[in-house]
């Protein structure tokens, strides 16, 4: 069993960045894969990025490519988004979730993961 907790949301303006960070319970953090999505009011949740179990290798959606960064301390048990250049269309509640890997590579974005953390809000204003 893994819980997730997100934090570091908030209101921004336009080309301002936040951090959310992700803490993580459980002893077995560096066996899963973690990854970021979001969802805004009457669409669908989508990935926003993901990070493999060492953290070496990344990926992301093409929306946020070059203006977010993902990254995790496996010794912290925490994931991490900066998001800088923020845009009014990256306002949503984002989410931290973990899927079990046997292997460190890059999974797709449509895969299925695990535990969910119960989100943060987060507003870009124009």
């Amino acid at each position: 069993q893994v819980q997730l907790v997100e934090s570091g949301g908030g209101l921004v303006q336009t080309g301002g960045s936040l951090r959310l960070s992700c803490a993580a319970s459980g002893r077995t953090f560096s066996s899963y894969a973690m990854g970021w999505f979001r969802q805004a009011p009457g669409k669908e949740r989508e990935f926003v990025a993901a990070v493999t179990l060492s953290g070496t290798r990344t990926s992301y959606a093409d929306s946020v490519k070059g203006r977010f960064t993902i990254s995790r301390v496996n010794a912290e048990n925490g994931v991490y988004l900066q998001m800088d250049s923020l845009k009014p269309e990256d306002t949503a509640v984002y989410y931290c979730a973990a899927k079990y890997m046997a292997y460190d590579v890059v999974i797709p974005p449509r895969s299925r993961y695990e535990y969910w953390g119960q989100g943060t809000q987060v507003t870009v204003s124009s």
